[in-house]
């Protein structure tokens, strides 16, 4: 599910799940698992985070969602949340490589890095959520509400759109657009480039603006018992199968 390669100082990992690397409940454990391992790989001063094919992630896999109900939803919820979390935090630097679609929760997973950089072409991003039905987790709002410049944060959420990557740079969700042929060359020169910064130098002040936002999501507990129940609800899985429905027509 997730490919690691090394390059020099640089540890890149691949995302390589499914047509779209979609998100269910094993890939998010696996995000999970390596950025909880990062700072124990001592060849690594940074990190690349990239996907393959036409897809960074496409987002979650609301036929998983569906197929599963409620049990399922029930460990995905956490899965998601973990993922988030452990690359938000991560001490080290991280560069999203943006090789396509960012959608979603994708999306999130592309914010919770310290840099994006975008290939141009027929890739989007945004977060479809509430066009779905569902409603966000709360560090997953949280993580889009501290990467987004505030003046698009409300038509990104409410609206539901999706950008193409010069929409995306204008609107401050990444941080350069480059050719596709030149997105893993420039993400591992912006890799080095954080890499050559004493860690401590780097990490305090990276946990000085995230660490509010963990230590507010751990008391979070009445807010994520109601986002369960809204996944769980028929009329929110009726809602993600319209969607699928109107997807697939497309």
């Amino acid at each position: 599910m997730i490919h690691r390669e090394q390059h020099a100082s640089v540890t890149v990992l691949r995302l390589e799940h499914g047509k779209v690397q979609a998100l269910d409940v094993e890939l998010c454990n696996e995000i999970g698992a390596a950025f909880e391992g990062v700072d124990d790989w001592r060849e690594t001063r940074a990190v690349v985070l990239t996907g393959t094919g036409s897809s960074f992630s496409a987002g979650v896999d609301l036929y998983r969602v569906l197929e599963g109900g409620a049990a399922y939803v029930d460990q995905f919820l956490p899965a998601l949340d973990r993922a988030c979390a452990a690359i938000f935090r991560c001490p080290k630097p991280v560069v999203g490589a943006l090789n396509g679609h960012a959608i979603a929760g994708g999306m999130i997973l592309a914010c919770a890095c310290d840099v994006r950089v975008m290939a141009n072409g027929k890739g989007r991003m945004g977060v479809t959520e509430l066009s779905v039905g569902v409603p966000f987790p709360w560090l997953a709002l949280e993580i889009l509400r501290l990467s987004t410049p505030v003046e698009h944060l409300q038509e990104l959420l409410y609206l539901g759109q999706t950008y193409t990557p010069a929409e995306s740079l204008a609107r401050g969700l990444v941080d350069e657009v480059v050719e596709a042929d030149k997105l893993a060359a420039r993400a591992l020169e912006l890799a080095d480039r954080l890499a050559r910064i004493p860690q401590p130098a780097f990490a305090l002040p990276k946990r000085q603006l995230r660490q509010h936002s963990l230590e507010q999501w751990k008391l979070q507990s009445a807010h994520e018992h109601m986002v369960r129940l809204a996944w769980h609800d028929p009329e929110t899985l009726a809602a993600i199968k319209r969607f699928l429905d109107a997807t697939l027509k497309k």
